[in-house]
C-alpha cells in the first residue's frame, strides 16, 4: 500500500493510492472512499517525523571515494524536523553556502514505538519505506558539528509516498539512483549498505526511542555532489517511486557565483 499526505483546496489530508480506470486515486483510510484523483492534489511529505536519525558512511563505494576508514558500527547524526519538505517543493540554497550537496538515500518510516528492539524483529517496527535527499551545506561542517549543515529549512525532502508492502526484498536489493537534471550522478543498490536496515534500527534504538512517523535515513552511496539554483534533483528507488525537487535561491539572501555556475 502507498500511503500519502496531500493538500487539496487549502487543506491537508491523508490516504492511500490505488490504481483506477482513469488513473491513480487517493482513497480514505478505513472506508476506502475516493477522496480525489492523484493529479488533483499536491503531495506533501508522507510523514511528519518528531525525530530524524541519519547514518553516515554506510556504502562501501562512498567510504572508498572519500578515503574514510571502514566503520565498525553505524555513525549516527540527527536532522531537525523543520528540514522536511515534500515532492516538488524547492530546496532553498543559502547564498553564503558555496557547496550545497545532494545525497540520495533510502528512508525508513517507523510504524510503532521502537525501543531496544532485536535485529531479527526490527522490520516489524517499520511502517514502510520512502525516498529521501539528505541535503547538506558542506561549508557549514566547519561548525564542528553538523546541526546547521544538515538541518536548515528544506534540507530533508521526503516522498513521494510510504510503501508499506516490502515484499520478499524488504529494504535491501533496491536500485537507488540520483539524477541532477538529465544526468545520473549516483547509482547503487540498497543491498550494498554496510549496515542493513535491521542492524541500523537495533543500533539506534539502544539509545533513542523511535515513535510512529519518525524517520531513519540509511546513508548515501558514492557520487555526492553540488547543486545550485536552477537545478532539479530526483531520487529514485526501485519500487518506492521518484522524489523530485527543484533548487532555488533562498529569498532575501541574494546570489553569488559558485565556480562556473551561478546561484
Amino acid at each position: 500500500m502507498r500511503l500519502v499526505r496531500y493538500a487539496l483546496d487549502g487543506r491537508a489530508g491523508a490516504g492511500f493510492l490505488e490504481a483506477g480506470p482513469d488513473g491513480d486515486v487517493v482513497r480514505a483510510p478505513g472506508t476506502g472512499r475516493v477522496l480525489a484523483r492523484l493529479e488533483e492534489v499536491r503531495l506533501l511529505a508522507p510523514c511528519e517525523p518528531r525525530t530524524i536519525v541519519c547514518v553516515g558512511s554506510n556504502y562501501g563505494c562512498q567510504v572508498a571515494e572519500k578515503g574514510r576508514p571502514h566503520p565498525v558500527e553505524p555513525a549516527l547524526f540527527l536532522k531537525a524536523p523543520n528540514a522536511v519538505i515534500g515532492p516538488e517543493e524547492s530546496i532553498l540554497h543559502p547564498a553564503e553556502v558555496h557547496r550545497l550537496e545532494y545525497e540520495g538515500e533510502l528512508a525508513v518510516v517507523i510504524g510503532r514505538t521502537a525501543r531496544e528492539i532485536p535485529e531479527d524483529d526490527a522490520l516489524s517496527y517499520v511502517q514502510g519505506l520512502t525516498c529521501a535527499n539528505d541535503v547538506t551545506a558542506d561549508d557549514w561542517r566547519a561548525d564542528g558539528q553538523w546541526t546547521r549543515a544538515k538541518s536548515a529549512d528544506t534540507f530533508c525532502p521526503l516522498g513521494p509516498w510510504i510503501e508499506t508492502d516490502l515484499g520478499d526484498r524488504g529494504a535491501g536489493g533496491r536500485t537507488l539512483s540520483t539524477e541532477l537534471g538529465e544526468r545520473t550522478v549516483q547509482r547503487s543498490d540498497t543491498g550494498r549498505m554496510i549496515f542493513s536496515v535491521p542492524e541500523i534500527l537495533a543500533h539506534v534504538t539502544r539509545w533513542i526511542t523511535l515513535r510512529p512517523g519518525d524517520v531513519v535515513l540509511t546513508g548515501s552511496p558514492a557520487g555526492v555532489g553540488p547543486m545550485v539554483p536552477g537545478d532539479r534533483v530526483t531520487v529514485e528507488i526501485d519500487g518506492l517511486g521518484r522524489l523530485a525537487n527543484p533548487v532555488a535561491a533562498r529569498a532575501g539572501t541574494g546570489s553569488q557565483v559558485l565556480g562556473d555556475r551561478v546561484s
